[in-house]
């Protein structure tokens, strides 16, 4: 069992950055495949982006340029770097941690891109 913490959302001017952060407790950390999804009020849980344990990465088309994902397996850490925000990145965004057949999921921080 992996239990996923995340943080770091909130309110942000279009234009703005964030930066989430999701913790994982287990010490098998890089055993994982980390992801960020997200989930919009009324559409389906989308992908933004993944990273593997050796650093290897999936931006997707809609976030690439703007948002950056990192781990630090030192300190069981992902990361989602977001610039450049604007209303259509607002939405639910979750952690994943995926091995083989089995995948866990953080609780959701939100992040709201308004003036």
């Amino acid at each position: 069992q992996v239990q996923l913490v995340e943080s770091g959302g909130g309110l942000v001017q279009p234009g703005g950055s964030l930066r989430l952060s999701c913790a994982a407790s287990r010490s098998t950390f890089s055993d994982y495949v980390m992801g960020w999804y997200r989930q919009a009020p009324g559409k389906q849980r989308e992908l933004v982006a993944s990273i593997t344990s050796g650093g290897s990465t999936i931006v997707a088309r809609s976030v690439k340029g703007r948002f950056t994902i990192s781990r630090d397996n030192a300190k069981n850490t992902v990361y989602l770097e977001m610039k450049s925000l604007n209303p259509e990145d607002t939405a639910v965004y979750y952690c994943n941690a995926r091995a083989s057949v089995v995948a866990y999921w953080g609780q959701g921080t939100q992040v709201t891109v308004s003036l």
